[in-house]
């Protein structure tokens, strides 16, 4: 049955912190491993330790922005079908800084990631002598 190959699937996130300057956009990348269509599943985007006031909510229809975040996140819809359930932040703040957790989850089957934000207040640019 198709409840007996969900409980194969992980969240595969970078291991490495994803670093943005303030003001600009960033994505915050995950996938399913192997590659499986989240359209059914709910997820939930949140910042650690803020289960209960979450960024973004994918159950079902409901499309949710956290307060806070309205209009500052969202995620490629036409990518759920291919497992991607990367998150898009816009207009990055300082305050963004820190980890970010995903919770996926279809019937019996619950998995979570996380990764952590790094914000620098400018682009610092180097010049090579």
């Amino acid at each position: 049955s198709s409840d007996a190959t969900v409980n194969y699937l992980s969240l595969i996130v970078p291991p490495d912190p994803v670093v943005a300057s303030a003001g600009h956009d960033i994505i915050l990348p995950c996938h399913l491993s192997p590659q499986t269509s989240a359209v059914a599943m709910d997820i939930r985007w949140f910042r650690d330790g803020h289960f209960a006031e979450p960024l973004y909510l994918y159950e079902d229809i409901i499309r949710e922005e956290g307060r806070g975040y309205e209009g500052r996140v969202s995620l490629f819809t036409q990518e759920l079908e291919r497992g991607n359930i990367s998150l898009l932040l816009k207009n990055i703040k300082v305050s963004d800084r820190g980890r970010y957790k995903w919770q996926a989850s279809h019937l019996n089957w619950i998995q979570e990631a996380d990764i952590v934000l790094q914000v620098t207040r400018k682009l610092q640019y180097i010049r090579n002598a």
